[in-house]
């Protein structure tokens, strides 16, 4: 019979349900932030609702605009709830901690990128729903189904990438007056505002956004067009803001 070993084994969980716990961490704390909850759903909501009260009487049709209700969303959860968050936790030293834990600095960031996963699937679900509540209908062609089930993650990933990047190199109240400026200039271009109802001269400007791309993709997609350009435009800035944000990101303040 052999003895029986009491003697300490401590030893790090799995890396995989690492992140996996750190994301869902991630998760409750913006989902009990009023602030990211009234930029992820309660305006979109609001304006689901503002649309099928008096959307009629002002000739916006219904289809676009909810795809574009849908697209603010998810640049809210993409760029502005990371980049606030981040920011104060770059301020009160609680990313230089957490890398001290047996979370290395990669599964932090692959955390942060399965947190906005998780919002941006939830958020997307529950403004689908009240859209189909409030009579959307949107008619989806293959071909343009495929394009956006690769532009919205690449718009995730470039929004995420231009998060860190604001995050990781100004201070947390910055930080928070610029994500809120920034969300407010991504709804009026393009994301809301088609590009085609620019002037001439600030169309080819306003086509080149990331905003832009994912709304016209989900505007494309809602009606029955099809728009591939889109594609393109948000790899090259997802390339782009990833490699700035590797670049200049700090984990201190």
């Amino acid at each position: 019979m052999s003895a029986l070993d009491l003697r300490p084994a401590a030893a790090p969980a799995p890396r995989v349900r690492r992140i996996v716990r750190h994301a869902l961490m991630e998760t409750r704390l913006i989902v009990r932030n009023g602030e990211q909850l009234l930029l992820a759903l309660v305006i979109p909501l609001g304006l689901i609702v503002l649309h099928a009260v008096a959307g009629a009487r002002f000739g916006i049709a219904r289809e676009p605009f909810i795809a574009s209700v849908i697209a603010l969303g998810l640049w809210s959860s993409g760029f502005t709830s990371p980049a606030i968050t981040t920011a104060f936790e770059r301020r009160y030293g609680v990313l230089e901690r957490l890398v001290a834990t047996p979370l290395r600095r990669a599964d932090l960031l692959l955390g942060k990128a399965t947190m906005i996963g998780l919002l941006a699937i939830g958020q997307a679900a529950i403004l689908v729903v009240a859209g189909l509540v409030a009579g959307w209908r949107p008619a989806p062609t293959l071909a343009q189904t495929l394009v956006t089930l690769a532009v919205v993650p690449l718009s995730l990933v470039a929004f995420a990438g231009l998060a860190l990047t604001l995050a990781g190199r100004a201070s947390a109240e910055l930080t928070l007056g610029l994500a809120n400026l920034v969300y407010l200039v991504g709804a009026a271009t393009g994301l809301l505002v088609p590009a085609d109802s620019f002037p001439g001269w600030a169309q080819p400007l306003v086509t080149v956004l990331p905003t832009t791309a994912l709304g016209e993709t989900l505007r494309a997609w809602a009606t029955g067009g099809f728009t591939p350009l889109p594609l393109l435009v948000v790899l090259l800035w997802a390339v782009a803001a990833i490699a700035l944000a590797r670049k200049v990101f700090r984990w201190t303040s």
